[in-house]
């Protein structure tokens, strides 16, 4: 029983998040800008910060893209949302790893073993996958893959990777949204609504594969004489 209190204090530190941010309300791109707006030069610093803790909890954290591309422009704006997203996977990860990874590696499944002998192989594109299609939520593909046995330098790699494509977009629809009828809105737009589809093609795919695999393990094995 003692091996549970890590995995307990995970599930708590996280719930105390998700908590703390239904009672202060959803970030707003308005709310973004009166917070940072007196930090002066530390402004950036600041909004990186803020935006490391959306990362940990089921917070829009797209608000938070559009937002740096609204406060800082382009380049400035994609490198604290670059620099957010690569330290909010780091934290949520090193929780996950350290609170829970023993006491899922002491379950001793096979199917756990075949799932973290595929991570440690092709991690980071599967990582890379899970972030530019965002069917999972990013914390919880954050504390999912602290569980596994997936390396770390693969879990970020395709964090970053798989972030990447979205982040520009967020950004630059924040940076050019007050003249909507650039090239450079448009072309954001366009990409947000191709990895859109993308993203509801491959859930239903993944849904598709789950129910035929579940009447493909329930199907009767049929019985015949013995040679």
């Amino acid at each position: 029983m003692a091996r549970w209190w890590r995995p307990v204090l995970l599930v708590t530190l996280v719930i105390a998040g998700s908590a703390v941010l239904l009672v202060t309300g959803w970030p707003t791109v308005e709310g973004v800008r009166a917070t940072t707006a007196a930090a002066g030069w530390a402004a950036p610093v600041l909004f990186t910060l803020l935006f490391v803790g959306f990362t940990l909890v089921p917070a829009p954290a797209t608000v938070m893209g559009i937002a740096a591309g609204v406060l800082f422009g382009l380049p400035v704006g994609l490198a604290t949302t670059m620099t957010a997203v690569a330290a909010g996977s780091l934290i949520g990860f090193v929780l996950s790893r350290a609170l829970g990874r023993e006491v899922v590696a002491g379950i001793g499944s096979a199917r756990i073993r075949r799932l973290d002998a595929r991570l440690r192989r092709g991690g980071l594109w599967a990582v890379a996958g899970g972030r530019l299609l965002p069917v999972i939520p990013f914390p919880v593909l954050s504390y999912a893959c602290g569980l596994t046995a997936i390396r770390l330098r693969d879990y970020l790699a395709g964090s970053v990777l798989g972030v990447l494509p979205s982040a520009v977009a967020f950004v630059t629809i924040g940076a050019y949204g007050g003249d909507p009828g650039s090239v450079p809105f448009l072309v954001a737009v366009a990409g947000l609504v191709v990895l859109t589809v993308a993203a509801l093609v491959a859930s239903r795919t993944r849904r598709r594969a789950g129910r035929t695999a579940g009447r493909t393990a329930e199907a009767p094995v049929p019985s015949g004489p013995v040679a």
